[in-house]
């Protein structure tokens, strides 16, 4: 019998019936990370860990060559992320599954990248580790040594845009900007990551958090349908670009979008960070009109 593909969420429940059923069918990544201490995720990926999970750094791994002008988080070359987790193990077909500890924010990135390499199984742990370890599922410190995996990329699922697209935008106002930062960071105040507060002009502010229930589990998709089709007021998803800080956690407003059934939003990779370095580009403050 076939198995299921996960293509947006995978419980933890599903994950253990997956893993014990053909566990060489999956590939598992651990994406935990710390925007203040960038080593915290790898060193607790060593403490314990779901096993058989490979580790993935945002800095080193899931994000390019930062020029200064390009953002904190740009995107890596295809070619350099599809060497990346081929020498994980990674192979064609394969089922991934992403997971971190703080919500998804992290663990979209790798969700919304394999995407657009054309890989479309692959799924966040819903809940994350703290879903798995209530689940009573263990956690091991030992890491896997895997043969080189014959991934490759094919054609793109996702699409980003550039800076210059968001900029023609200011004009034509075709499209409809979503901002997943904070409240705070998008209406200008406590800004404490950027050089220049406040949010690009015409952005409307979704917190991506507010894509996660009580328990940390993402919202049903019928809620996650309503709210986005009342914050984008009749705007075409395919009409939406997604930006933050640096191009993260609006990867989870990207899924949350996918879990909606409202599909084909851009990615601004360069997002706030990219934007905010040229003085010459401008600035808008205050709450969403």
């Amino acid at each position: 019998m076939p198995q299921t593909r996960y293509t947006t969420l995978i419980s933890a429940d599903n994950l253990v019936e997956r893993l014990a059923a053909a566990p060489a069918d999956v590939a598992v990544f651990d994406c935990r990370f710390d925007l203040a201490d960038t080593g915290a995720g790898e060193a607790s990926f060593h403490a314990g860990h779901i096993p058989g999970a490979h580790y993935l750094h945002l800095d080193r791994d899931l994000s390019g060559r930062k020029t200064g002008t390009n953002g904190r988080h740009p995107l890596p070359s295809r070619d350099a992320l599809v060497a990346t987790l081929a020498d994980r193990g990674l192979r064609q077909g394969q089922q991934v599954v992403a997971y971190d500890a703080q919500g998804g924010m992290y663990a979209a990135r790798l969700w919304w990248l394999l995407r657009w390499l054309g890989h479309d199984s692959v799924a966040v742990l819903d809940g994350g580790l703290q879903a798995w370890q209530a689940a009573g599922q263990p956690l091991t410190s030992e890491t896997p040594q895997p043969a080189r995996g014959d991934f490759r990329a094919s054609t793109p699922l996702e699409s980003p845009v550039d800076v210059h697209a968001v900029l023609a935008n200011l004009t034509s106002r075709a499209r409809t900007v979503v901002d997943a930062r904070a409240p705070d960071r998008y209406r200008g105040e406590n800004e404490t990551i950027d050089p220049v507060g406040g949010h690009i002009p015409g952005a409307i502010n979704r917190f991506f958090k507010d894509n996660l229930a009580a328990d940390g589990r993402f919202k049903a998709g019928p809620e996650l349908h309503e709210q986005f089709a009342t914050l984008l007021a009749g705007t075409e998803p395919n009409r939406v670009i997604l930006q933050c800080g640096s191009g993260v956690t609006a990867c989870h407003n990207a899924l949350a979008l996918e879990i909606a059934g409202l599909h084909g939003a851009s990615l601004y990779p360069g997002s706030w960070s990219e934007w905010s370095a040229d003085p010459a580009r401008p600035v808008a403050t205050g709450p969403n009109p």
